[in-house]
């Protein structure tokens, strides 16, 4: 092999042997690994085994074991097993450990054992970016993603799938039993063959129908009418598109618009986000440290009673009206098109007549008022592009208000949604694709969020490392 460059004879010995320290360069992102956490109060944020046991086996530190998952998750390695292995062949975690190798059941009880801890160093990290003035601009982008859990579709039941395969089975067994009766309409040996296998199999849809009453009787007794058998705390979850749907937990993320940090996360197991956005969005101010925080969201997240959960704390929403009601499609006049006189507490028609309040509430309501006219409503020509009724009822909420305020700061924020759209949205990308197909190893909504603050803090880490370089922000950590 002349002419090429050449390696290190593998047999040749040397006499000094290499240092790791010559292995890792300046500016290796594992040095912000080992920067942060040396700077971090293990004691303080609840780590256990941060002091030694006067007798027994001596223990492997925390900050050892955090550097190893933070390396991990840094570098999309979430497995406990593939940990282990990597410290026994990773330079670089070799380097960072030193040369310690844990086992993998020693590895995945810290992470289970050290939950709030490791969520307490995620927040950790936010306040270090908060140090550093990056949450200035106060404003945060609010989102919610399914994400998958350790538990297969057809490990979880609710009323409506358990009816659907119950059906599926007495159709089947239906279809066993007519084949059934023909052979037994036949002779010889072949014939018996087949009565025999179709009775194994009806026996088998019996004992299968057995299990899935059984199941249903879990079901209907369980709170929110849903079992899963692998993760207990999986959720089955409607997604994006017709007809599909996950069993995982449901993400959420407020993210910094400026500079794309996840600012707040939180791991729920409930399929929908309309509960979500006063929790996210008062997490959200508090993290940033800022006074005021205007918080973009989806329509997903519209909710009246979420809107005035906030008012007055200092995050002021910014959520799209959904249009709930179906007139548009039938060539009626929307709510929209009815103004509001806040000053004399009326509306105006699209014909110019005004709508007063009524008296009483004919839906029962205490705090929905009703506005009408019942004397210009019958006569009047645009009544047929109005209401099939005799008279139009516009409906008002006692706390409109807010919802009016809600509005006229999106009116003032035009781009506010191609906004939230590109900041959010890329972070739930990125995060999905490292942890890959499965997305959570663990099982339980506690270790669950224990596991996605680990993401949170790795992709954190990775954006400060992409903003202000290695060595600098090593600098910042330990000034």
């Amino acid at each position: 092999m002349k002419r090429f460059i050449e390696g290190e004879d593998r047999r040749q010995a040397t006499l000094l042997p290499d240092c790791l320290e010559d292995y890792v360069s300046e500016d290796n992102p594992v040095r912000v690994i080992e920067a942060f956490i040396e700077e971090l109060d293990l004691a303080a944020l609840g780590f256990g085994g941060v002091e030694p046991q006067a007798t027994g086996r001596p223990a492997y530190h925390p900050a050892t074991l955090l550097k190893l998952y933070l390396y991990g998750y840094l570098n999309r390695i979430q497995s406990s097993r593939r940990l282990e292995r990597e410290s026994q062949r990773n330079i670089e975690l070799m380097w960072l450990t030193g040369r310690l190798m844990p086992d993998f059941k020693t590895i995945a009880d810290f992470r289970r054992d050290n939950g709030p801890a490791i969520r307490a160093a995620c927040t950790q990290f936010v306040t270090l970016c908060r140090k550093f003035n990056l949450f200035t601009q106060a404003v945060a982008a609010i989102d919610g993603s399914k994400f998958k859990a350790v538990n297969n579709r057809d490990k979880n039941f609710t009323r409506a799938k358990a009816e659907k395969r119950i059906a599926q089975v007495e159709a089947s067994i239906a279809r066993y039993l007519e084949a059934l009766g023909r052979a037994d309409r036949e002779e010889g040996n072949i014939a018996e063959a087949k009565t025999s296998r179709l009775k194994d199999k009806i026996e088998g849809l019996r004992r299968q129908m057995q299990y899935l009453k059984e199941m249903g009787e879990r079901v209907e007794a369980a709170p929110d009418k849903q079992v899963s058998l692998t993760d207990p705390d999986a959720r089955s979850m409607a997604t994006s598109g017709r007809g599909t749907g996950i069993v995982g937990y449901n993400v959420q993320v407020a993210v910094d618009t400026k500079h794309h940090l996840i600012v707040a996360h939180e791991v729920t197991n409930e399929g929908h986000d309309r509960t979500q956005l006063a929790k996210m969005g008062k997490k959200a101010l508090d993290a940033s440290g800022c006074a005021e925080l205007t918080v973009l969201a989806d329509r997903g997240y519209y909710n009246g009673e979420e809107v005035l959960a906030l008012e007055g704390t200092g995050v002021l929403p910014c959520v799209p009206r959904t249009q709930t009601s179906n007139n548009p499609n039938r060539g009626l006049f929307s709510r929209l098109d009815f103004t509001y006189d806040a000053e004399h507490d009326r509306y105006t028609c699209p014909a110019g007549e005004t709508l007063t309040k009524s008296a009483v509430r004919s839906d029962r309501r205490e705090d929905m008022d009703h506005y009408r006219n019942l004397t210009a409503c019958p006569a009047c020509p645009l009544k047929p592009k109005c209401t099939p009724d005799k008279v139009k009822r516009v409906k008002r909420w006692e706390h409109e208000e807010v919802l009016d305020k809600m509005e006229a700061r999106l009116d003032r924020l035009p781009e506010a949604m191609l906004i939230r759209r590109q900041t959010v949205e890329h972070v739930f990308g990125t995060l999905k694709a490292w942890m890959g197909s499965c997305h959570f190893l663990t099982k339980t909504l506690k270790n669950v969020r224990t596991e996605m603050s680990l993401q949170v803090l790795a992709y954190n880490m990775k954006r400060m490392i992409k903003m202000f370089g290695v060595k600098p922000l090593i600098r910042a950590i330990a000034a």
